[in-house]
């Protein structure tokens, strides 16, 4: 999944060279802002990504495409993948390189140092890992301070699906982690539309894409709730794959999924034990940009939650902004451990994360936004 748009006459928009070179989170922040609705964010054939590289002719018509199956766009006519009926020209007014995550950077080696707090928590509510965010959203939208949060739900078959949830008794709907990765931020246009007080709840290229969207967009964005990641994975490689070949299990039997310990972790209605692989043996099928990602605790959200550092049944908090502080201040329901969070391990893995995912994005800005070519093999590390 990535994002796609028209080229326009005059010049390219910088986030070509993301989508190009498959560094795209398809995070859906250029979907949500784009005026002329010519960037939008589609599924992908990532086994035949190679053979759908992207062609540029007659470019105020051809899409740009990346990760994302062609084979419905192709045009005869022109021999190239475009659909010549239906095409929104991009008007290269340059809003969607203000919001991209890629291009705006990534933290450096230390991103722990924008914490104001940090606690061990969970709700009262019944979920996964203490059900923080649970917890938060629900209090929130009891209280009045929120109309509005952007998640993923997911259906028995674990596939996933972005929603604008509006009251309380909707948030349970997304509790527990999902692994499988959907656009959220595609879904804030809607909610632009109809609501004044959003939350937005999101892996770190969402959370990074939400505070640059309402740093240069709107301030209808009230907190930005980010989760801490390793990777994620596409629903083909999840469902299709992992669950019933690598673990040999029923998906609709799976009730939870987890990382923990160095393995991922499935627990079934059938079952008491736990199913396990080593993370190891999953983690090259991760998307293509999570290879890219250098942010394991959504450094750019005004709280960040998960699991790694604490107790099971709890979860880590990081309250990174003001405004993180004085949302979690208002938030009831809420019991914090008095115990600390165990940093060595959060540390350990995102140094893990920024060494195995290692490239050299200051010099990827630089020759983009100096208008240069970005050629990958010069510049990876």
């Amino acid at each position: 999944m990535s994002a796609q748009i028209p080229v326009p006459q005059v010049g390219f928009p910088k986030i070509y060279q993301v989508i190009r070179n498959n560094l795209c989170a398809a995070c859906g922040g250029c979907e949500a802002i784009c005026p002329m609705q010519a960037a939008t964010v589609q599924l992908y054939d990532e086994a035949n990504y190679d053979k759908f590289t992207p062609t540029v002719a007659e470019p105020s018509v051809v899409k740009l495409f990346s990760e994302i199956s062609r084979e419905d766009n192709y045009c005869a006519h022109r021999d190239c993948y475009i659909d010549c009926d239906a095409c929104v020209v991009c008007s290269n007014c340059l809003a969607c390189q203000r919001i991209c995550p890629v291009l705006d950077g990534f933290p450096g080696d230390d991103e722990f140092d924008n914490i104001i707090e940090q606690k061990v928590g969970k709700s009262s509510l019944h979920g996964q890992d203490g059900a923080a965010v649970t917890g938060i959203l629900k209090s929130l939208f009891e209280k009045g301070e929120i109309d509005a949060a952007l998640s993923i739900t997911r259906n028995a078959d674990w596939e996933t699906e972005v929603v604008i949830l509006t009251n309380a008794d909707e948030v349970s709907s997304v509790g527990g982690t999902k692994y499988t990765y959907d656009p959220v931020i595609s879904k804030l246009r809607e909610a632009l539309e109809k609501y004044e007080k959003i939350a937005v709840v999101g892996t770190p290229c969402q959370a990074h894409a939400a505070s640059l969207l309402r740093e240069n967009l709107t301030d209808k964005i009230k907190l930005v709730i980010g989760l801490i990641c390793m990777e994620s994975f596409t629903y083909d490689d999840m469902g299709g794959n992992i669950i019933p070949s690598i673990l040999g299990l029923n998906i609709k039997e799976v009730h939870k999924l987890d990382f923990a310990k160095g393995k991922f972790v499935a627990l079934t209605e059938t079952s008491d034990e736990p199913t396990t692989v080593p993370i190891k043996e999953i983690a090259p099928l991760a998307r293509k940009p999570c290879h890219h990602c250098l942010d394991y605790t959504s450094y750019y959200a005004d709280i960040s939650v998960g699991s790694v550092g604490s107790p099971d049944g709890w979860s880590t908090i990081f309250v990174r902004s003001q405004t993180g502080k004085e949302y979690l201040d208002k938030v009831e329901g809420m019991e914090y451990h008095e115990k600390p969070i165990f940093m060595d391990i959060v540390v350990k893995l995102a140094a893990q994360k920024h060494k195995n995912n290692a490239w050299d994005f200051r010099k990827f800005k630089e020759d983009v936004w100096a208008g240069k070519e970005w050629i990958p093999e010069e510049h990876s590390t």
